[in-house]
């Protein structure tokens, strides 16, 4: 019997409503569902204006074969997609996670959930939709280089404190 599986797709915008990079996002997980049969699908994203979480935004474009659909409507940042949705694979003995990103976030997505899943005994791999980048795109994950060691402190603080 193989370790128990989850798919993890966190969001991707920072708006109201999700963004047509989430929507592939979906759809790549879908796509992958179908191949790899997953335990469980984890979406992760929160909402900036206090309306429906991106998360529950994503699960509610799931069209995927059967499988657990869990929200984690709080997360605004990568490191806090890892963090937050940590707890959630470990309390259903997930043993491998694929996260589903676009392909310039898989670098900085990379980052933070090797760290954080490895360390708890999660097999991580990764798996970039189809999605062209975008000079806006990349200006944002450059961007994002300079805060993401302070971010990874937060989230494993974070993981800490639930211990």
């Amino acid at each position: 019997m193989e370790a128990p599986l989850a798919l993890v797709v966190p969001g991707h915008s920072r708006r109201h409503r999700i963004s047509a990079t989430c929507r592939r996002l979906v759809t790549e997980a879908e796509r992958l569902a179908e191949a790899l049969e997953p335990d469980l699908v984890v979406f992760t994203g929160w909402s900036p204006v206090g309306g429906v979480p991106e998360a529950e935004q994503m699960r509610r474009l799931w069209r995927g074969p059967e499988a657990e659909l869990l929200v984690e409507p709080t997360a605004a940042t990568t490191a806090q997609n890892a963090a937050r949705t940590l707890p959630l694979l470990l309390e259903r003995g997930v043993e491998r996670a694929v996260i589903v990103c676009a392909p310039l976030h898989r670098y900085r997505a990379g980052w933070f959930f090797r760290r954080l899943y490895e360390a708890h005994g999660i097999e991580t791999t990764f798996r970039a939709a189809r999605i062209a980048p975008t000079p806006l795109a990349l200006a944002w994950e450059l961007g994002a280089l300079s805060v993401r060691s302070r971010q990874l402190r937060a989230a494993r603080a974070e993981l800490a404190k639930r211990r």
